[in-house]
């Protein structure tokens, strides 16, 4: 079997040469990815949290971010999906209608779960009787992930009464979403308590997207991020803590991601094309990334990347 990396590598081989094209509008007629939320699960400002990290954000409005999820658009059959379905999912979908909009409620040909924690999936009660009353929303699921919203409630609701049809995701398994849409998600390691952790990769006809939100370090993976890189076009990725320290008398190493410092240092010997295609994404309400004009969204960009913004496209 072919693995992940050769077949992305198939897929991407002609287009190396193309720059991440990150605009407020997509190219016409292309598919295309827009972000509807940047924050870490609890989204920005987090709940009960009066510290300086977000006291603004709670007298301001215009600074709060929601929790991290990618919409895959295709305007050429009014097609969308979501990857993830977060807590905030009620004023994503709002976003999404006004971006895209669609005539059907919840107007979405699929859903993708990377795993079971819950910025990623717990939106779905939106779809219950309860709320929207959805009928066999397609819901993309890893094994374990599938089984946890089949035995648990109130997920199993949803299953028992076709609110959503969960379809099954294989690792390295590739999954048409259309004739022009691919997706492959690919195991990394993560805490996982109650599902396996995916990434995927989202394929196009000209272009590659990579969306890796959680995982526990760069080192434990058997894959290279590197390889990964140099592949891809665009690259949304775990940029949950900027450094260690950062949660003040808790444990960080119980709660492991690749610190936002750690990432530049092991990127710092790409070539400046792969660095520009990284854009950090799942920032903590504790990580001065989130504010545009901090000194680490400073040092992020002065290392030749990104710190991914709601509402950005990239066409692929």
């Amino acid at each position: 079997m072919r693995t992940l990396l050769q077949r992305v590598s198939e897929i991407c081989l002609s287009c190396l040469i193309c720059s991440p094209l990150i605009a407020d509008e997509p190219e016409a007629n292309a598919p295309y990815v827009t972000v509807l939320g940047i924050a870490q699960d609890a989204g920005f400002p987090q709940a009960g949290c009066r510290k300086e990290c977000c006291r603004a954000a709670w007298n301001d409005d215009t600074l709060r971010q929601y929790a991290t999820c990618l919409a895959i658009v295709d305007p050429q059959h009014g097609q969308r999906w979501l990857i993830d379905c977060t807590p905030d999912f009620r004023d994503q979908l709002r976003v999404l209608d006004r971006h895209s909009p669609t005539d059907s409620s919840p107007g979405l040909d699929g859903i993708l779960l990377t795993h079971a924690h819950i910025g990623h999936y717990a939106g779905l009660i939106h779809l219950g009787r309860e709320v929207m009353g959805s009928n066999a929303v397609p819901v993309h699921a890893m094994p374990r992930m599938r089984q946890f919203l089949e035995k648990n409630g109130p997920w199993e609701q949803l299953v028992r009464l076709n609110q959503i049809d969960i379809r099954g995701l294989a690792a390295g398994q590739t999954e048409k979403l259309n004739r022009r849409i691919e997706v492959t998600p690919f195991l990394v390691p993560h805490r996982d308590e109650y599902s396996e952790t995916v990434g995927f990769s989202i394929q196009g006809p000209a272009r590659t997207v990579i969306y890796i939100p959680d995982i526990d370090k760069w080192e434990r993976w058997a894959v290279r991020i590197e390889d990964i890189l140099a592949a891809a076009d665009i690259a949304y990725l775990d940029g949950t803590f900027f450094a260690n320290g950062e949660l003040p008398g808790r444990d960080m190493s119980r709660i492991p991601h690749p610190f936002v410092v750690e990432s530049l240092s092991r990127f710092r010997k790409l070539s400046a094309k792969d660095r520009n295609k990284v854009r950090f994404i799942h920032a903590n309400h504790t990580n001065p990334i989130l504010n545009p004009s901090s000194a680490a969204s400073r040092i992020v960009k002065a290392a030749g990347h990104h710190v991914a913004e709601q509402g950005e496209c990239f066409s692929f």
